[in-house]
């Protein structure tokens, strides 16, 4: 791989330049306005895959936004691996606390990517991480060292839920045949501490409505008299958890597979820091279920936040009403064994029965998925550990995530493959938030680390 890493050090400034282009692309799925530049997305990625060197490069149509396919098939007799990633990106709201426009990307210097950091949305979840791949893929094409065989299948609806991919991949069992496949939607512990993602929380999302009266009232006239959607909301919401921050539904914590004192202990050796932890994202302390470390609290138990809610008047001034409608929406985190669709269904039950007859709610269910558990046994994990060692020098170490792919058990279920988390992101690039950003290091160290992946999962597939 000596003329595969030659060329990448060789194409940093490139590398950057193409990746700040793809940025400045606003492909935002959950947004109808930016439709065309979701679709535009869909262009740009399956140009540069064709660069790169891929074949039968498509754009493949969904009834939502294209996916995109590639490949490179040098020998059949050899491993096949598919990449999977996704191109669409998170709304950028609220647009006020960018420090820069969330779609004209920059770089600049920070304490902890003190090489610089690109800053838009996207750029690590997941264009930056993506986008290495393609980086990759072109530099051991170009030094003619390419392993194996390779398949791409970039999505646009993953921050949507991936409403399409399903039905795509159950049609095309033969042209996504592969050993493994290879995502890079996760991140890793430091920079000086790499780690290798081997477990994936599910999740079930859903939206309440909460209707008292049928028009807005006046506060003065009726306050006191009738119920008010947005108090019994709140109400509501905050019975949804007991004293010691446990979910409060009956029947939600049934199926928890609850981890042995020796696999806590394991997981308790990752370096973690209480005190940088908070700095990090400006806390006094943290918050969370009695009995439970902060890593365990976001890894390996089941969570549930409200991401939004609203009602009423809120613009400026104001306006005495009790509203006739309030809203939520709420997301579950959830650990391996809870099933996302008896969740939801738990959840409106216990969510219904919370109502007093003054009101009358609504829980509309939007995407979930199930959660996952990749082997630290196999292969596909040995290869991927060697090839971060071989790149950073240090072995990985094997953690659980928080966040959700709930790609990774449908593509168990279809294909039949197990999957490697090979991510390069840190918790502190706020993906989801204002000022997301990638470190160049991160993305240098993806581009050079996946060729390492390749070659070792060839030998070790033979």
């Amino acid at each position: 791989m000596q003329k595969t890493q030659e060329y990448i050090q060789s194409n940093k400034e490139k590398f950057v330049g193409e990746l700040t282009d793809l940025l400045r692309i606003p492909s935002v799925s959950a947004d109808p306005a930016f439709a065309k530049d979701v679709v535009k997305t869909a262009g740009s990625i399956a140009n540069h895959l064709r660069t790169a060197g891929a074949e039968n490069v498509e754009i493949c149509e969904t009834k939502g936004y294209p996916i995109v396919y590639g490949d490179k098939m040098i020998d059949p007799n050899l491993p096949t691996v598919l990449v999977y990633g996704h191109y669409d990106v998170q709304p950028a709201d609220p647009l006020e606390l960018w420090e820069n426009p969330a779609f004209e990307p920059v770089v600049k210097k920070t304490d902890i990517h003190p090489e610089g950091a690109i800053f838009a949305r996207g750029a690590c979840d997941d264009k930056g991480q993506m986008f290495m791949h393609v980086k990759a893929f072109e530099a051991m094409m170009a030094a003619d060292e390419l392993p194996c065989n390779v398949k791409f299948m970039i999505e646009g609806e993953e921050e949507v839920g991936s409403l399409n991919l399903g039905v795509f991949v159950a049609a095309n069992h033969e042209k996504l045949a592969a050993d493994i496949i290879l995502v890079s939607d996760t991140g890793m512990l430091a920079n000086d501490v790499p780690s290798i993602t081997t477990g994936l929380r599910g999740l079930s999302y859903v939206e309440v409505e909460v209707t008292g009266p049928n028009r807005d009232l006046h506060s003065g006239l009726y306050g006191g008299c009738v119920a008010n959607p947005i108090n019994i909301l709140a109400e509501m919401i905050a019975s949804l958890h007991d004293e010691d921050e446990k979910i409060n539904i009956p029947n939600f914590y049934d199926d928890v597979v609850e981890l042995s004192t020796g696999e806590r202990a394991e997981m308790a050796k990752a370096p973690f820091s209480h005190e940088a932890y908070c700095k990090s994202i400006d806390i006094a302390d943290v918050h969370g279920e009695k009995g439970y470390s902060t890593p365990e609290r976001g890894s390996i138990r089941p969570t549930l936040d409200v991401n939004g809610i609203w009602g009423g008047y809120i613009g400026e001034g104001a306006k005495t009403v009790i509203a006739s409608k309030a809203y939520a929406k709420i997301s579950m985190r959830l650990v391996p064994n809870q099933d996302p669709n008896k969740i939801t269904q738990l959840f409106q039950k216990h969510f219904e029965s919370l109502a007093p007859k003054s009101v009358k709610v609504k829980v509309m269910p939007h995407h979930g998925g199930e959660p996952a558990v990749t082997p630290i046994d196999s292969i596909g994990y040995e290869a991927a550990s060697m090839a971060y060692e071989q790149s950073f020098g240090k072995k990985p170490i094997p953690v659980r995530s928080g966040g959700s792919i709930p790609i990774v058990s449908m593509f168990e279920k279809e294909l039949g493959l197990k999957t490697v988390l090979m991510g390069f992101g840190l918790d502190s690039d706020a993906i989801h938030s204002p000022n997301e950003h990638f470190g160049l290091f991160n993305y240098y160290k993806g581009i050079e680390t996946i060729p390492y992946f390749y070659r070792h999962f060839t030998k070790l597939s033979k």
